[in-house]
């Protein structure tokens, strides 16, 4: 949305916000530190022996593997860590041609994305092993907390952890965690950058300019401007820009601060996607029924047959619209005792503002399909039921969260007697602020049924074979008004403020029994207090709170049949107490809003329970020729328990329970000293073993009044939405010659679902006797599997130049890589072909 578009619908005033933000370095698990982008000084390159190969020190820092960072909590080198992780270097990010993090997180296996919905605000939603991550994301290992889509323009690398993560990382953790490596002053003097063009209108130009003051200072400026088209997709539009300067004092001495700050401001006009054709109260036939979004041919109940192209947008460009801005301020003291014992602070303040009105197509009332063949008539106004349309449901809100923290490590090596001790201990600090509310609008949600003549003449509904985003929305004080008036944001104290409070300790510890046996151990404690304020009422706000102390802990032994090998078996824990996302995400343990009937909002939040996760895992990990190339595998076993659910008398408890299985291969690195590769597969069996109860309501009958009556949940024994049972990524990367290189990808994702629902009913006599009808269909609301190929072609030109073309999407597949819970999945960009000039002095 264009800023003279919200000036005209949106009533603003609200001051801008200024914050402070991070370029620290404190990671939550063993990550790799790479040198950067910029060629380093000539120096003679020291060659390794690879078996029947050599290779130069200098090919191996362009290829895709990374081994362990200097982080305090990463006591090891990944080859001796007893988990999977995988790191996604700058290198893998620029050969892909990745400009944000979604981006770069589709070259890990094992990693799906759930939409926005009503209660999850537009922002970066990943699965991990099945189990949403997007509380659980860090930049420099401090918590990055707030819905957010994320840039990589000043990104080292990312991690990502798999497994029960409580333990480096405090609350949530449950399938894994996430931690961004933020891009830093070096010791060289360099300009590097990047200028981008393609089809879409795509447009991005990088910079990074480092610049080595003294032998005490550096400072380093990355910066980022990005504007495009979605290929594939009506009226969508992406821009942003962003800088992040840094500044080191004290380099390479003992004692150094490194003070950082990071802004990103974010224009676009968010995408809705596509709706599921049908419901569980209109889908045709019997058994299991896949309602995937219509693409293609489609009829309707009534007969009406048309085609939904790829390109096909629901929304309204004068009414949707998303602004962002993100602000973050990072303060890092770092001390070397000179005797194996380090210490370092890091302090961050971080503020993020959002803002949006999205399309979301449809609300699973029938409009699609259509519910009857004939059109009804109610007050001489027609009631189109008989399929082919959508209502233009309108998602809104803003939000401004204020997160400060503080992590202390102190950290190092000791031996006692013959045993070697490589460890971490640390305390943490935050207060986190999130405060949200909606915008004031109609679009037709008092009108029953959604679409009818007057509906779709004020734009609230419309074709859903030839919607037109240039309708000329316009919006009035209520759905039956004439009367016209702004969109504004709703009155402060509708708004919701939650506030959370933590404080930890933490210790971690490898311990080398022998050369070919390593322990390694871990726990963290917290103490979380969380307090939610409602909108105000006649009587006052309502203020809810929670304090939950909360431990983890972690184990591993890992034995070495080699130096370059190892085997390991590990166990870990994860935590999450209710309110753990403070209102900026979706999650099933949020606090209480209505009272259970004889119970008080307070007494309801109070009986929430922590939900817990448990890990085992078992892998091993080999570096071939001389450490160019990593393999690694492993199975596990991730069990989650006291999920929230119905019970059995029709009430909240916590009963529900989650179990994930499989095996996951990754390797990463160099083949030769001109191939690359980057990638691996995952497969995960993934099962809500128990999802609680559904209350059906049998309808009174003479003599008796209507009747509750529980039945075991749809979900029990199904597959966990926004989870693939299979994926496989491979990024290739092949020198031809020194000059020209030629890459590529081949990604898949098998079947993902949604959500689930089924036709059971409940009847009674007049005598009483309830009787429950079973289910003739089950609807499985889904998006197909899909394969997806890139490619890559790069020509040096010259020591200071070289081009590359990427080609994303190479044959234009149509996929669905989002699948919303009820109503929608997003839909994914067409080919997508830019080139990219470098630079570097």
């Amino acid at each position: 949305m264009s800023t003279s578009t919200s000036d005209r619908l949106i009533e603003t005033g609200t001051p801008a916000f200024l914050a402070l933000s991070c370029v620290g370095f404190l990671v939550s698990a063993p990550a790799a530190a790479q040198t950067s982008d910029a060629k380093q000084p000539e120096k003679p390159a020291a060659s390794k022996d690879l078996g029947s190969f050599e290779v130069t020190d200098t090919a191996l820092d362009e290829g895709y593997k990374v081994e362990r960072t200097e982080s305090p909590k990463a006591i090891a080198p990944l080859l001796d860590t007893p988990r999977s992780v995988v790191v996604i270097d700058k290198q893998v990010i620029k050969d892909t041609g990745s400009a944000t993090l979604v981006d770069a997180l589709r070259t890990v296996p094992g990693i799906t994305f759930g939409a926005a919905e009503g209660g999850n605000p537009i922002g970066d939603r990943p699965f991990i092993r099945g189990f949403d991550t997007q509380g659980s994301t860090y930049v420099d290992g401090v918590r990055d907390i707030s819905a957010q889509s994320r840039e990589v323009f000043a990104v080292e690398q990312i991690q990502v952890v798999r497994g029960s993560d409580s333990t480096l990382g405090g609350r949530g953790g449950a399938g894994g965690s996430l931690n961004i490596v933020s891009k830093m002053p070096q010791r060289e003097t360099f300009v590097v950058g990047g200028i981008s063009y393609g089809n879409a209108d795509y447009k991005r130009v990088t910079g990074d300019v480092n610049v080595r003051v003294s032998d005490l200072v550096g400072i380093r400026l990355n910066a980022m401007w990005h504007d495009q088209d979605v290929a594939g997709r009506d009226a969508i539009f992406q821009k942003r820009w962003g800088v992040a300067p840094s500044i080191t004092i004290g380099m390479e001495n003992p004692t150094k601060l490194n003070i950082g700050y990071y802004h990103l401001d974010t224009d676009e006009l968010p995408d809705s996607g596509i709706p599921y054709f049908y419901t569980i109260g209109n889908a045709p036939g019997t058994g299991e029924i896949y309602s995937a979004p219509l693409i293609g041919t489609g009829t309707t109940i009534g007969g009406t047959t048309g085609t939904v192209d790829r390109s096909t947008f629901y929304g309204l460009k004068n009414r949707d619209f998303r602004d962002s801005k993100v602000d973050q301020f990072t303060l890092r003291f770092d001390h070397d005792f000179g005797n194996g014992l380090k210490f370092r602070g890091t302090g961050r303040y971080g503020h993020i503002t959002q803002g949006y009105i999205y399309t979301q197509p449809d609300d699973q009332q029938g409009n699609v399909y259509g519910t009857a063949a004939t059109n009804t008539t109610t007050g001489g106004v027609t009631n189109f039921i008989n399929g082919g349309y959508v209502w233009r449901r309108a998602n809104t809100r803003y939000s401004e969260t204020d997160n400060w923290s503080y992590q202390g490590d102190v950290y190092g090596a000791f031996n006692t007697g013959s045993v070697k001790h490589s460890f971490s201990t640390g305390v943490e600090w935050s207060y986190e602020r999130a405060a949200r509310g909606t915008y004031v609008l109609a679009t037709g949600s008092t009108v029953s049924p959604r679409c009818n003549a007057n509906t779709i003449a004020r734009f609230y509904c419309t074709s859903l074979f030839n919607p037109n985003p240039n309708d000329p929305f316009v919006n009035y004080t209520s759905d039956t008004s004439t009367t016209t008036t702004p969109i504004v944001r709703s009155a402060p104290p509708t708004r919701i403020i939650n506030t959370a409070y933590t404080k930890a300790l933490y210790a971690f510890d490898s311990i080398t029994l022998t050369e070919q046996l390593i322990l390694n151990l871990g726990a963290r404690v917290d103490r979380y207090t969380s307090k939610s304020e409602q909108a105000a009422t006649a009587t006052g706000r309502p203020t809810l709170s929670r304090h939950d102390t909360i431990f983890n802990y972690q184990a591993g032994l890992i034995f070495k049949p080699s130096a370059n090998s190892s085997l390991y078996a590990s166990y870990a824990t994860s935590a999450t107490p209710p309110n753990s996302l403070i209102g900026e995400g979706q999650e099933g343990n949020g606090v209480v809003t209505t009272a259970p009937a004889g119970s008080t909002i307070q007494a309801a939040t109070d009986a929430l329970k922590v939900e817990k996760t448990k890990s085992i895992e078992a892998g091993a990990k080999i570096e071939l020729f001389e450490g160019a190339l990593s393999i690694n595998g492993a199975v596990f076993q991730t069990k989650t328990t006291n999920a929230r659910a119905t019970g059995q008398n029709n009430t909240v408890e916590f009963i529900g329970t989650r179990r994930t299985r499989g095996f996951e291969l990754g390797f990463n690195g160099n083949v030769t000293p001109e191939w690359s590769l980057f990638g691996g597969y995952s497969y995960l069996d993934a099962k809500i073993t128990d999802g609680g109860f559904t209350a059906l309501t049998a309808a009174a009958v003479t003599g008796q009044a209507a009747k509750t009556v529980l039945v075991p949940s749809v979900n029990n024994g199904r597959q966990f939405p926004q989870t693939a049972k299979h994926s496989f990524t491979l990024w290739t990367d092949y020198k031809v010659t020194s000059a020209l290189s030629i890459g590529g990808g081949a990604f898949y994702v098998s079947r993902v679902f949604g959500g689930y629902s089924d036709n059971r009913t409940a009847t009674q006599t007049t005598a009483g006797v309830v009787t429950v009808n079973p289910a003739t269909k089950v609807v499985s609301r889904t998006i197909p599997s899909y394969w997806r190929f890139d490619a890559r072609a790069g020509w040096k030109i010259n020591d200071h130049l070289d081009l590359a073309i990427n080609a994303n999407n190479l044959t234009n597949k149509t996929y669905f890589n989002q699948a919303y819970t009820a109503h929608y999945a997003s839909i994914a960009p067409g080919r997508s072909v830019f080139g990219t000039l470098n630079f570097k002095y």
